[in-house]
């Protein structure tokens, strides 16, 4: 039956999420009941196109990806995929709209297979666009069940929370990239010589988008709000833990949190979330 199939789709992006993420699941789980598969979709496509340009090394990578594109794509025109992530996300995408949002997702995407080194600011914004802020988006259309007034209304916000989770991840993982997958994502930065001024202007940079999706987040519907703010306050507790390490520990070792102070910070959110503080 073609139910229990999209039932099964639905059940292996939670899955999915669940193995790669333990912070946006949690922060998912704290959604409304409803809400919840649509967002495991769209991570799990997410996720899956990010592994192939990441993770998939030994592979035609671009063969792999080109393929993917070719299977969302043909997803999208039958309205059903043998692939389940591919499967319960065409649902989410006809729902939404969310065409153009994905086509700029994955051209992001793309550019990871040519681009190592985003010396170029159009470039980085680019791909921060296309790889974080319209996940964002998608999200959001969920979030506001296609409402375009309250679309409208919170797109900024969303917009600089997508980015800051980005450049936060970028710091995070910033010896991986260059050592493993050979890229640079801060562009006018000199990373043979990176500094604690260096440092510095890129976490306030962050910190400002941080404050400026707060305000964001407090506008949310109830529906979704105390999962994002989970998700904000895991964030910015990386984001404060790069803060307390110089530059060269940052270049050393990826930044982590571990899993009581994960707990600590979904305690404290919610607390506030009951008490109105949010």
């Amino acid at each position: 039956m073609k139910e229990l199939f999209d039932h099964t789709s639905f059940n292996i992006c939670k899955l999915t999420t669940t193995a790669y993420s333990t912070s946006f699941s949690r922060g998912i789980k704290l959604l409304r009941k409803d809400i919840q598969p649509k967002i495991y979709a769209i991570y799990g496509f997410v996720r899956l196109a990010d592994e192939v340009v990441d993770s998939f090394h030994g592979y035609d990578q671009r063969a792999l990806f080109d393929r993917l594109l070719e299977d969302y794509r043909h997803a999208l025109e039958y309205k059903i995929s043998v692939n389940p992530v591919l499967n319960a996300f065409q649902q989410i995408v006809h729902k939404y709209q969310l065409y153009d949002l994905v086509d700029r997702f994955m051209e992001s995407m793309k550019m990871d297979l040519d681009l190592t080194n985003y010396t170029s600011e159009v470039q980085y914004k680019k791909y921060i666009h296309g790889s974080a802020e319209v996940v964002g988006l998608m999200c959001l259309t969920v979030f506001v069940n296609n409402d375009q007034i309250k679309y409208t209304e919170l797109k900024p916000y969303a917009i600089k929370l997508g980015s800051a989770f980005q450049k936060v991840n970028f710091l995070r993982d910033i010896q991986d990239d260059m050592q493993r997958l050979g890229r640079i994502y801060f562009p006018n930065v000199d990373w043979n010589n990176f500094t604690e001024e260096n440092k510095r202007e890129i976490l306030m940079e962050i910190k400002d988008e941080f404050d400026e999706a707060y305000t964001g987040i407090r506008k949310l519907p109830e529906s979704c709000k105390l999962g994002v703010f989970v998700a904000f306050n895991y964030y910015l507790g990386l984001w404060r833990k790069l803060c307390r390490k110089s530059s060269c520990q940052i270049l050393k070792k990826r930044t982590r949190i571990n899993n009581a102070t994960k707990f600590c910070i979904l305690q404290k959110s919610y607390l506030k979330y009951q008490l109105g503080m949010i």
